[in-house]
């Protein structure tokens, strides 16, 4: 008798197991990143440099884009920017097409409460929204700071990764999202009434995002 078995490990590897005589398990293994692979090229700079930490808001911001599928869409995308002082998402910005214009604008949201952006790091990884004519010459006009990852290397944007894990793994994945609008309203309701507002951090000493920032900006 021939067994066939499918198991999905915590760790994502996809084991495929036959019993069939002699013939033994085979073992699938996910791509391993190597954490210090790759480079910046010449003309950018890694500043933040894994350095995930800051003693006050509104010094340290990461951002990306990461991808969200809808039934009458197809994929659409979320751009988020994150303060690493609190961990508090402080801008984003939702859309049909993944632009120069949708990185500057979930920027743009960011700063609309901050008074002075000078010297403010804003980190991203390489890619092409982030190196745009449009995205540098906003930074620079805000007199803001630009820091990059290395060339494929996620690490070194880690806490803006993991938001987006996170946010896939407690809403995206949970859902199915027909229309456009629809997931727009999940992302707003998740983020701004959910992540930010209620959902607690370790990191954060078990205190939300806004909780962390209010306490900050009352004791400045």
């Amino acid at each position: 008798m021939t067994i066939v078995q499918l198991k999905i490990q915590k760790n994502t590897d996809i084991v495929f197991q036959w019993e069939l005589f002699s013939i033994k398990s085979i073992v699938v293994k996910k791509y391993q990143y190597k954490k210090n692979q790759g480079k910046v090229p010449d003309d950018k700079e890694n500043i933040l440099n894994r350095d995930f930490k800051a003693d006050a808001v509104y010094k340290k911001l990461v951002t990306d884009i990461t991808y969200i599928h809808v039934l009458n869409e197809g994929w659409t995308y979320l751009a988020s920017v994150m303060d690493l002082y609190d961990r508090k998402i402080i801008g984003w910005s939702y859309g049909r097409n993944i632009t120069a214009e949708l990185a500057t604008q979930a920027l743009k949201n960011a700063l609309l409460n901050v008074k002075d952006t000078k010297g403010i790091i804003i980190h991203s990884d390489l890619g092409s929204q982030y190196t745009s004519d449009e995205f540098e010459s906003y930074v620079l006009s805000k007199k803001m700071i630009n820091s990059f990852s290395r060339k494929g290397n996620p690490y070194d944007n880690a806490c803006i990764e993991s938001f987006h894990s996170v946010l896939k793994k407690e809403e995206i994945y949970t859902t199915t999202y027909s229309t456009f609008e629809e997931a727009q309203m999940a992302l707003f309701e998740y983020i701004e009434s959910f992540y930010n507002r209620k959902r607690r951090h370790s990191a954060l000493d078990y205190k939300t995002p806004q909780q962390v920032e209010d306490e900050a900006l009352a004791a400045a």
